[in-house]
């Protein structure tokens, strides 16, 4: 929970009357904000920045008091002007969440008044409001004000609903690169030692969008030529710190052709008179302040000879992110509620325009990927609908989550795909022409669709996935030469899930054939009139499951090596979610895997792989299972490695390229770590004594974690102290990080053991120890262990994690991978209460839950199933 800090009352004080009652969430409509003038000193080295703030607002009644933001600013001095007229006025700070009260000190008519405050406040270390970061000896700082950490730069509304022109000026060191949402009106001013940069009024904007970015950095500036629907150039700036000067290149020539492709998806031009594209080294994602966009490094400043998954994500996030500029910053939502509608947009347009900016990356894929990944959370009895009715400034952050991102996402794409794509882009920009540079609900966005689509079904099948939470699961049967769908709620194994129905949007493939329909009861026939195997979820796009009769499974199982990706996705997805469900059997799995090891995509190859290996993470392989359940990896994916050739040796496989290199790494762990192949482990193990021994050139730095793992799970503590003393010695270069990572993923239950009771070394720091007791809870074999130490130090990973904002981590989900009841019972009881929402921690016990009632009653039919192989 974050600090309580008031501020300084500036006068005596007030009577204690309120006109309004405090709120939680949506502040009263006494006051509505008309525009801010911000002036902020920012040194990105000192600890606390200052700031002058002005708000033009109007008040709508009068008043006394008004409600109003700000959190743990050291206020200086607070006055109003009203009726040309300067009054002191109290601003104190009232709830955790920045909740603060404004106290004029007398009643104060209806209409124009001015708001003046001076201040300083704290800059944090995590990417929540204002943050500076030490890079390589040099300080630089950077905002993330989403969702509402705007007031704890400047007191404010900090509401999506009140969008208002900005005026910013920054004063820094001279020399400093200092940018906001708006270009510079011209060179900076000398102010004393100090020069202040001014830019020019912004377009309106909410405060979560609102950005500063100040510090030594490095860019690349460039220009987006005009386009069809932008008739002059758009300046493009790409912003790193220094130590990433030579890698911006990639985003400065890729950028503009996605915003090119952005503008003739909503067939206008770019909303805002320039684009900053900034990198940050500790932004788990990205944020789309207007003009000002802020990625994680690792996001924005890529090469072309990178991995694929590198491009992939640099396509994926930065057209996710540039579309958020109409969907969010252009049309901006009324309220928290209908932040779904910003993220899910923009997370289907993220993957679609990525997709047409690269073809050749294959990038669309992942959105259905990422549909399915949000399945597994959906399906939880804890949860919440898309739209979601948020009522306290607890539950904000909540909303970005899975369901707004993987669900949202998916369930546009479905949507989108049975309406056509001209008839949603055409629902899309009348969208944005009804409402640009001002705010809408999801029933507007609705009603724009339904004037696009003609068709109420439509809206009514969408309203089915947004308003209730839940996966569906669509069961088809044959009976008397006839197929049924059946559908109702997927629920895991032990699970009473509600009842409940959709409007499903089936689109059914058998061959060449191709059947869509709107499956809107309970259960309705189904024509299919092709040849072979029956895909239920044609193209893969369908948010829902599905389930078979055993000779249709294994038809599709059998023709799975020849199906499209997204297609191949959906019978990964529904298969062993059938398994979980208490349905589908291990031979089923078994056989699916090899199907999938024969398809042409790596990523399909390798799916399989990972949900295999979660059989052992959920203790489900016992003892007689293990030969057999090893020897299928080594089976499944020891062929693919002897192709490509694996040598431990630094350098050796430097001449493949970034993708071969990649998928080297990961069928190298499948086949050592998983499938025990003796070979593939002695072959590390050799390399890691000799790189131990001083043989740099012994062991691949990619390849040292798991050969150091392998090392430590065979020979347990002696090595691990040994690997310990080397790495906090200092003498191996990159030892200290891959070591004690490798100790973390060991699997070693001895080992575990001696971390958490005698490994007290004074050089090893308590941040170092929390994160690798996270890692500890990952495998079966030392999660035990490691469960006591973090329930005792939960509140101080936490704010280890980064602090606040929607990107802390929600860290409750840690606890998830538990497989105990009685771990379940000690997880809630210890964070129950921490304050804040409880889904977080709602979803994590009743995982645990489901794990444990499943390995309970299926450990002993698995693990029969793998021995009997």
């Amino acid at each position: 929970m974050r600090a309580l800090a008031f501020a300084l009352a500036l006068t005596l004080p007030a009577t204690a009357f309120a006109q309004d009652a405090q709120p939680t969430g949506k502040l009263p409509d006494t006051v509505k904000p008309l525009a801010y003038r911000l002036d902020l000193t920012i040194i990105p080295e000192n600890p606390r920045f200052s700031g002058h703030t002005e708000i033009d607002v109007q008040l709508n009644k009068a008043a006394q008091t008004v409600w109003m933001h700000g959190r743990g600013l050291n206020m200086t001095k607070a006055v109003a002007i009203v009726g040309g007229k300067a009054i002191p006025v109290t601003f104190t700070q009232k709830s955790p969440y920045g909740l603060a009260q404004l106290d004029f000190g007398k009643t104060v008519q209806p209409g124009k008044v001015t708001l003046k405050f001076d201040y300083d406040a704290p800059f944090g270390g995590g990417a929540s409001g204002p943050y500076r970061i030490n890079v390589a000896g040099t300080w630089y700082a950077w905002t993330q004000f989403e969702s509402i950490d705007a007031r704890a730069a400047f007191p404010g509304f900090d509401e999506p609903g009140y969008k208002t022109p900005f005026t910013v000026s920054l004063t820094t060191k001279p020399g400093f690169v200092a940018l906001s949402n708006a270009p510079e009106t011209g060179k900076p001013t000398k102010a004393g030692k100090l020069e202040k940069h001014r830019f020019i009024a912004t377009k309106p904007l909410p405060t979560y969008l609102v950005a500063f970015v100040v510090g030594p950095f490095a860019t690349v500036q460039t220009k987006v030529a005009a386009t069809p629907e932008r008739k002059t150039p758009l300046p493009l700036r790409i912003v790193g710190t220094q130590p990433n000067k030579d890698q911006m290149q990639f985003a400065a020539d890729n950028s503009g052709p996605i915003v090119a492709l952005l503008e003739k998806y909503f067939g206008q031009p770019f909303p805002f008179p320039k684009l900053d594209q900034i990198g940050s080294p500790v932004m788990p994602g990205a944020m789309e302040n207007a003009g000002a966009d802020i990625y994680g490094d690792g996001i924005l400043f890529v090469d072309e000879k990178d991995a694929t998954s590198s491009k992939q994500t640099f396509g994926m996030v930065v057209a996710h992110e540039l579309s958020h500029q109409w969907f969010g910053d252009l049309v901006t939502p009324a309220w928290w509620d209908d932040i779904w509608l910003n993220e899910s947009f923009a997370n289907w347009m993220g993957y679609r325009i990525g997709n047409e900016w690269r073809p050749d990356l294959d990038i669309g894929v992942d959105a259905i990927s990422e549909g399915f990944e949000a399945m597994d959370l959906d399906a939880l009895v804890a949860g919440r609908p898309i739209h979601q009715h948020i009522t306290n400034d607890a539950d904000v952050d909540a909303a970005f989550d899975q369901i707004t991102y993987g669900k949202g996402g998916q369930v546009v794409g479905m949507i989108a795909a049975y309406m056509g794509d001209e008839k949603f882009r055409d629902g899309v920009r009348l969208h944005m022409k009804r409402h640009e540079y001002g705010n809408a609900s999801t029933e507007q966005f609705f009603g724009s669709l339904a004037d696009a689509a003609h068709d109420p079904r439509v809206l009514a099948s969408l309203k089915s996935f947004v308003d209730q939470q839940g996966v569906p699961v669509v069961t088809f049967h044959r009976e008397n030469g006839g197929l049924t769908a059946t559908q109702q709620r997927f629920a895991y194994f032990g699970t009473n899930a509600p009842a409940q129905q959709w409007v499903v949007p089936l689109c059914i493939r058998q061959g060449d054939a191709k059947n869509c329909m709107l499956l809107d009861t309970p259960s309705a026939p189904v024509t299919v009139n092709g040849t072979g195997a029956i895909v239920p979820n044609a193209g893969g796009w369908g948010y829902y499951r599905f389930d078979l009769d055993p000779a249709d499974w294994d038809a599709l199982i059998h023709a799975a090596p020849k199906l499209p990706t997204g297609e191949a996705l959906a019978v990964d997805d529904s298969l062993w979610a059938s398994f979980y469900a208490g349905k589908a059997k291990v031979p089923q799995l078994v056989a699916l895997s090899r199907a999938m090891a024969q398809h042409p995509k790596t990523k399909m190859q390798l799916d399989n792989g990972e949900r295999l290996a979660g059989l052992a993470k959920r203790g489900l392989i016992g003892p007689a299972a293990l030969p057999g359940y090893r020897k299928l990896f080594v089976e499944l994916y020891g062929p693919m490695l002897a192709k490509i050739g694996f040598d431990p040796k630094a350098g050796a496989h430097d001449g493949d390229d970034a993708d071969t290199q990649e998928l080297r790494e990961q069928l190298v762990g499948f086949v050592a770590d998983d499938g025990h192949d003796a070979a593939t482990r002695a072959k590390l193990t050799q390399a890691a004594d000799a790189w131990l021994a001083g043989d740099t050139k012994a062991l691949d730095g990619d390849f040292a974690p798991l050969a150091l793992a392998v090392t430590v799970e065979d020979r347990g503590v002696p090595f691990a102290k040994t690997l310990a003393d080397a790495a906090l010695a200092g003498k191996v270069p990159g030892l200290r990080q891959a070591a004690f990572r490798a100790i973390a993923s060991s699997d070693n239950a001895e080992v575990a053991k001696w971390y958490f009771t005698e490994f007290n070394d004074p050089r090893y720091s308590s941040r170092e120890r929390l994160f690798a007791a996270a890692a500890f809870m990952n495998n079966p074999n030392t999660r035990d262990a490691a469960l006591d130490y973090m329930l005792a130090h939960f509140d101080e990973f936490s704010k280890s994690t980064g602090g606040g904002g929607i990107f802390s981590g929600r860290s409750a989900q840690m606890f998830k991978s538990q497989c105990t009841l009685a771990a379940a019972d000690t997880v809630n009881a210890k964070l129950r209460g921490e304050g804040g929402s409880t889904l977080s921690l709602d979803r994590a016990v009743e995982g645990i839950r489901n794990c444990a009632r499943f390995k309970d009653a299926k450990a002993g039919e698995v693990t029969a199933a793998f021995a009997a192989m």
